[in-house]
């Protein structure tokens, strides 16, 4: 099943449904947090937008399984995972440059295209690894403030296209505000400047879109555009910790960005990421859990009265009202963490969605601390 198909398969069923069929004891181990809900006495760790629930326990037992084989190098056994991406990918493996998660693709195009004066375009907020890497390479990077929808302003960043401009950074969705571009505009957006820059979309969160027929920009790879596409296996798959991603890009970029590729992957990784693609159960059980989560949330901010920004990832961006050092430090006191600042927007917080327990402790703490 695609990703198109699964967001279709999560609207026509609804969120009640969903759950009704899925079984999380079949899915998780009992060690999951899912499991007892997270010890009241740790702190809750909402804030590096981690899925809670995985790795399921048939990736699990896959990487278990893979243990004997850590004495080995992991080159054979990515030349299946990278047949498997490209499968699901619809390109040819030539396409497919596997990462020791999606930042080391970040960091490695930015190696490719930042690198001395090299100059990169960018919203503002939006998720920095790859341009706070390419300013110590010595790029300048030119930081567009979202618009009052907090999306990225495409126009503004279109007008500071100059023929020294080496890359144009998407984050979509983004990271922190959890927009979404309208799908028309960042078509016409990518084919109208693909043959002045290199465009990187990051789709960390592509998953999480439920919007219908939402396109990837995979297809413009397909096409031959001047594009590279990041995808993870750090969120809706739970694999944040043993750090997996892949880029997808025209042959004779991913070429040049293999080169600048360094830490790579494992084969404990590997076989995490190559059971994660054939398990469909799991892929449905996460985006249906971080749907009720967010209404929780929703519901709260609500109650609340405090504005928000509705989320198409695993987390939600809302107006504090104060200063986000200050909202932490009162949610630490309440024993749940949340993000981090994300400057200029000081009085925005962005808060990841835990386990439907962990959630609703969050919930109950801010009402608390604006009580």
């Amino acid at each position: 099943m695609n990703n198109i198909d699964r967001r279709q398969w999560l609207k026509s069923i609804g969120l009640a449904g969903t759950m009704a069929f899925i079984n999380p004891a079949q899915l998780l181990s009992n060690d999951s947090p899912a499991s007892y809900g997270g010890s009241k006495s740790e702190l809750i760790k909402l804030n590096f937008n981690e899925n809670p629930y995985g790795p399921s326990k048939s990736v699990r037992q896959a990487m278990n399984s893979t243990f004997d084989n850590v004495c080995r190098y992991p080159f054979s056994d990515l030349k299946e995972l990278v047949k498997n991406i490209a499968a699901k990918e619809g390109v040819t493996e030539d396409h497919i440059v596997v990462t020791g998660g999606s930042t080391e693709g970040l960091r490695a195009t930015a190696l490719t295209y930042g690198s001395g004066s090299g100059e990169i375009i960018a919203a503002h907020p939006t998720f920095q690894a790859m341009l706070n890497y390419a300013e110590n390479l010595g790029a300048y990077v030119h930081r567009v403030p979202v618009n009052e929808k907090m999306e990225h302003d495409l126009e503004g960043m279109a007008a500071r296209v100059t023929n020294k401009t080496r890359l144009i950074f998407l984050c979509n969705p983004n990271n922190p505000t959890g927009t979404l571009l309208d799908k028309e505009k960042i078509q016409d957006f990518c084919n109208s400047l693909e043959n002045k820059a290199v465009i990187f979309s990051d789709e960390a969160y592509y998953d999480y879109i439920t919007e219908p027929e939402y396109p990837s920009m995979v297809e413009l790879v397909k096409e031959g555009k001047n594009i590279i596409v990041s995808k993870t296996f750090s969120k809706v798959y739970g694999l944040a910790g043993i750090r997996i991603g892949y880029l997808i890009a025209r042959p004779d970029i991913a070429d040049i960005l293999k080169k600048n590729i360094m830490a790579m992957t494992n084969v404990l990784a590997i076989a995490a990421a190559n059971e994660a693609l054939q398990e469909d159960d799991f892929y449905k059980f996460s985006i249906a859990k971080n749907m009720e989560a967010k209404q929780l949330i929703y519901k709260t901010l609500d109650r609340l009265k405090l504005d928000y920004i509705p989320s198409h990832t695993n987390f939600v961006f809302f107006h504090s009202n104060q200063h986000i050092n200050e909202l932490s430090s009162k949610m630490i006191n309440e024993g749940v963490a949340i993000g981090r600042p994300f400057p200029p927007l000081y009085d925005w917080a962005r808060i990841s969605t835990g386990t439907v327990e962990q959630t609703n402790s969050f919930c109950l703490a801010l009402e608390k601390v604006y009580s």
